[in-house]
């Protein structure tokens, strides 16, 4: 069992930067991949970026260039730096883990970010 806690949301103008946070504790031995999910009201939850147990990164065509995901595995935290954010960036954001060899997908409960124009 993976838990993920997300935190560092909130309400930002466009153009600022917010710095969200995953704390995972459990078995966090087990996680390949980890990274951010969100979900604009009324639309499907979509990916914005992970990272591997390698290093190797995949993001969103809408946050290359301004979200930076890092990962501290001596924490067991995960990071999303995201600058120059617009009003369409405003979503509520989940942390998401999958494990290997036994592949299990978990979830945050998720944090919101609302960017006013």
């Amino acid at each position: 069992q993976v838990q993920l806690v997300e935190s560092g949301g909130g309400l930002v103008q466009a153009g600022g930067s917010l710095r969200l946070s995953c704390a995972a504790s459990g078995s966090t031995f087990s996680i390949n991949v980890i990274g951010w999910y969100r979900q604009a009201p009324g639309k499907q939850r979509e990916l914005v970026a992970v990272i591997r147990r390698g290093g190797n990164t995949n993001y969103a065509d809408s946050a290359k260039g301004r979200f930076t995901i890092s990962r501290d595995n001596a924490k067991n935290m995960v990071y999303l730096q995201m600058n120059n954010l617009k009003p369409e960036d405003t979503a509520v954001y989940y942390c998401n883990a999958e494990t290997f060899p036994s592949p299990r997908g978990y979830w945050g409960q998720g944090t919101q970010v609302s960017v006013s124009s």
